[in-house]
């Protein structure tokens, strides 16, 4: 199993009642022996470019573990399917993703002990 990014950009006129599309695809997903780890929906918003006579799409980020053989299976029903307008399915690099993590904290962590070392000085300020 392999964890996959799929981003998925609905029919803006499903912004109202999205849930029965999720489930759809959600269905897709664990039919074919995967298992939703995560979801974000973005909401509506305007594309780049018109895709199928439409300006603007509801965009949803599902992070899903899947099994290699079943993604072609996923893109075939996806090409198909009316509520979908265009989507992404991506292999996230989970090495430099920790790595960036990693630097993110880090970068906070000196950041933290910079703005200590201001607020002494601050205080120091104050009292004269």
């Amino acid at each position: 199993m392999s964890q996959y990014e799929i981003a998925v950009l609905y029919h803006p006129d499903l912004e109202v009642d999205l849930s029965k599309a999720e489930e759809k695809i959600t269905k897709l997903f664990t039919d074919n022996g995967g298992k939703v780890v995560a979801t974000d929906n973005w909401g509506k918003r305007k594309l780049a470019y018109v895709i199928k006579k439409q300006e603007h799409a509801v965009y949803v980020i599902y992070t899903v573990d899947l099994p290699n053989e079943s993604v072609q299976k996923i893109e075939s029903t996806l090409n198909i399917t009316d509520e979908v307008i265009r989507y992404l399915i991506t292999k996230p690099d989970l090495k430099a993703i920790a790595k960036a993590e990693a630097v993110k904290a880090d970068k906070a962590k000196k950041a933290a002990e910079r703005g200590d070392r201001a607020d002494d000085d601050d205080k120091d300020e104050d009292e004269e």
